[in-house]
């Protein structure tokens, strides 16, 4: 069977769509023709609207199960605003997947400590799904997510169930709530030193905002977290996918084919000038 090329887009239709949040939906996307390709956690497919143009989104569903492409994406541009606009039956052309995911081998028989912000549960979502398929391989596996407000606050509903879990702990944090709200208020990253955990033992895996992974990767650090075992997913223009229009590099790396799951020692100092 011949591979798909790279940069020709492959039909597939909207099976499913599902509101998040303003602004947020997820799409479930099943191929025309032939079966959904394999993916590994932390990898993204560029996703074409046919008139509008294409944009990288990660992959957000379970690796192992189903048969489609589930993305969760905002309206922030407008590639990404009309493909929340599209509704079920709807065509969309896709590429990939692309990248390198999250090193979830090399977290067995680690504590993992998935950190997102906003939208970054997303792409840690199937890191999830993963590591909780095979429990048994892992130690204290710890949640922490970070949103402007509990009105956004993704996943809310798989969240809950997951807190109900005894061998996942959850917690949750706003920057801003009203009183109705019990849980804690602040930034992601000061939940960190609370959280107990053994810098010797924990492998770390970021994503959000750029600004909330510097801080955040300066947090586990300080908690003794080695730099090498903190995995932060970057965000860039991607164009190509594939590691040729240089469009996403940052520094030495090209964030779609090197990344987009890079770890901190190795760019950590690039990380650390904003204008990059």
């Amino acid at each position: 069977m011949s591979t798909p090329d790279p940069f020709l887009p492959q039909p597939w239709r909207v099976e499913r769509r599902r509101r998040e949040l303003i602004g947020a939906v997820t799409l479930e996307l099943a191929p025309l023709a032939g079966a959904r390709p394999d993916f590994a956690p932390g990898q993204f497919n560029m996703l074409y609207v046919f008139g509008v143009g294409e944009v990288a989104i990660s992959l957000s569903g379970d690796a192992e199960r189903g048969t489609t492409f589930v993305h969760t994406l905002r309206n922030v541009g407008a590639v990404s605003g009309a493909l929340t606009a599209l509704q079920v039956g709807a065509s969309v052309g896709v590429r990939g997947p692309f990248g390198r995911g999250w090193p979830l081998a090399e977290a067995e028989g680690a504590d993992v400590l998935l950190v997102a912000g906003g939208l970054g549960l997303a792409p840690l979502r199937p890191a999830l799904y993963a590591i909780l398929a095979r429990r048994e391989r892992y130690g204290r596996v710890v949640i922490m997510v970070g949103s402007r407000s509990p009105e956004d606050i993704l996943y809310r509903r798989e969240l809950e169930h997951w807190r109900r879990r005894s061998d996942l702990e959850v917690l949750l944090t706003v920057d801003h709530a009203d009183a109705d709200w019990r849980g804690h208020v602040g930034v992601v990253p000061a939940l960190i030193p609370h959280a107990g955990l053994d810098p010797a033992e924990t492998l770390a895996l970021v994503c959000g905002p750029e600004v909330m992974m510097r801080f955040t990767a300066n947090a586990l650090l300080a908690a003794g977290i080695r730099p090498e075992r903190i995995h932060l997913s970057m965000e860039r223009n991607m164009k190509c996918a594939v590691g040729q229009c240089g469009h996403c590099q940052f520094g030495p790396f090209f964030v779609c084919k090197d990344g987009p799951v890079l770890r901190y020692d190795r760019i950590g100092t690039i990380l650390a000038v904003p204008e990059i």
